[in-house]
């Protein structure tokens, strides 16, 4: 069986032309969604995945309606492929049944992971250089250095426990335990 899936990113937009030309390619059913493709939690989409079984095939106006990244994308195609079903796109006429869409498709995945073996290089190298200039990445410090010798102290002299600066400071107190563990090992 033929079936369809429109997106439209807003609940503004309208899918009746999406939804016109899956059934004119022979689409028993079309599933729906109006929210953005970087949202995973698409109710339409899942019960497109969980409705697909063996021979059936996942038809999309256009590729960019399933997922507007080639990750996304080929996570998508393999949940298609794990229920034995194929996949079409009607504007790139790409077709997983036969021969030349299942090479388009490798080819879309090679590019994929090119494309992921490079960003992490890049990654990597804008990591070291951001550590050579002294920076350090990772979110700020809840508690400022003197907050932080504050709580130190305080809670070492015995007139504080953890669970108070954690009040008096408004953080978790795994904040104010890590920050004595720290201390700890450095006094040590």
């Amino acid at each position: 069986m033929r079936i369809g899936y429109a997106r439209v990113s807003t609940q503004d937009q309208d899918t009746s032309m999406q939804v016109s030309f899956l059934k004119e390619s022979g689409c028993k059913q079309v599933y729906e969604d109006k929210i953005s493709a970087d949202c995973w939690n698409r109710p339409g989409l899942i019960q497109v995945i969980n409705h697909l079984g063996p021979g059936d095939v996942l038809v999309v106006w256009k590729l960019d309606r399933l997922s507007r990244s080639l990750k996304d994308l080929l996570i998508f195609l393999d949940k298609v492929q794990l229920a034995g079903a194929q996949f079409e796109s009607l504007t790139e006429t790409i077709n997983t049944k036969t021969p030349a869409g299942r090479m388009m498709m490798q080819i879309v995945g090679s590019f994929a992971e090119f494309e992921r073996a490079v960003l992490c290089e890049r990654t990597i190298i804008g990591l070291q250089a951001a550590r050579k200039e002294g920076r350090i990445g990772g979110r700020r410090p809840k508690l400022s250095l003197q907050q932080q010798k504050e709580v130190v102290e305080l809670v070492r002299s015995g007139k504080k426990t953890a669970a108070n600066m954690a009040k008096l400071f408004n953080v978790h107190p795994s904040t104010i335990c890590r920050l004595l563990h720290r201390n700890l090992l450095v006094k040590n």
